[in-house]
């Protein structure tokens, strides 16, 4: 490929160099298709300014769409086979790319910083089974993190883009919204991952926002985002009957914060939750 991106022979061919057998443990499903990265380029809307974090860039079929329209990638693997590939593939095959790479052989969800300039964009496809944790984590921990498009399962990018009464709107969507305003970019067919997963994927993007004012801190205000949706069927009233000592203090403090005793979790958006927290500093 004139362009030097991975296809479905390549894919397999590194797999086999490498001696790679991907594994469901590290949810490890590579991209074979190369319009696919083409479009998470260019739905993420990263430039030629843009320092990009990627996380788990396997074998580097996105890592190589990302480097030609960007300053700098910085590419966090955990599996230290494929980290120290890494280079070697983008040196061989987008020959130059390779000192505006930075590789980082870490588990992305106990990263605190990364060497180099700071991270302004994160574009990634992230492995299943911590998705969430994941973004949430590098939203919390890299405040430089301006913008970004993830893929993620499609359920997943369902719910972290859904809206207040949505019925897969939950706590990691409201968690997410502290950070940042997620949209729904496209849908992913399993067939371009190799092994096929079992399950489609989605792509979401996000801008990063100031949270909601408040004298809470962010772990008092994500406490009560866990308790309020802990029982979903339960009104707040109850569900946050723990958390406030009573249901009659939760009462109180929901009907300080402007929030019906008798609502639910799923119909309240972040800076409502951030009200509740702050009013339950005053009674807990």
């Amino acid at each position: 490929m004139s362009d030097g991106l991975l296809g479905p022979a390549e894919v397999r061919a590194l797999a086999v160099s490498l001696g790679l057998r991907p594994t469901k443990t590290l949810g490890q499903n590579f991209v074979i298709d190369a319009n696919t990265v083409r479009r998470v380029v260019t739905a993420a809307g990263v430039g030629a300014d843009d320092i990009v974090l990627e996380v788990g860039p396997g074998l580097g079929s996105l890592t190589l769409a990302l480097l030609p329209a960007v300053a700098r990638v910085v590419a966090v693997e955990i599996d230290q086979v494929l980290a120290g590939a890494l280079p070697a593939t983008v040196a061989e095959r987008q020959p130059g790319s390779e000192s505006r790479l930075e590789v980082v052989t870490a588990d992305a969800l106990r990263l605190e910083s990364v060497p180099g300039p700071l991270p302004t964009a994160l574009v990634a496809n992230l492995p299943y089974n911590v998705a969430v944790p994941v973004l949430l984590h590098l939203l919390e921990r890299m405040s430089s993190l301006r913008r970004g498009l993830v893929m993620v399962q499609s359920e997943v990018a369902d719910r972290l883009a859904a809206a207040p009464g949505s019925r897969v709107y939950g706590a990691p969507t409201v968690k997410a919204a502290w950070y940042a305003v997620t949209r729904r970019a496209g849908p992913v067919a399993r067939t371009v991952f190799w092994p096929v997963p079992n399950v489609d994927s989605g792509l979401v993007g996000f801008e990063r926002v100031e949270p909601p004012p408040t004298a809470a801190t962010r772990a008092e205000v994500f406490a009560v985002i866990d308790a309020g949706f802990a029982q979903r069927r339960k009104t707040l009233r109850a569900a946050l009957s723990g958390w406030a000592g009573s249901a009659a203090a939760a009462e109180t403090v929901l009907r300080a914060a402007g929030v019906d005793p008798r609502a639910r979790g799923e119909q309240l958006d972040v800076a409502a939750f951030a009200r509740i927290a702050e009013h339950g500093l005053a009674v807990r």
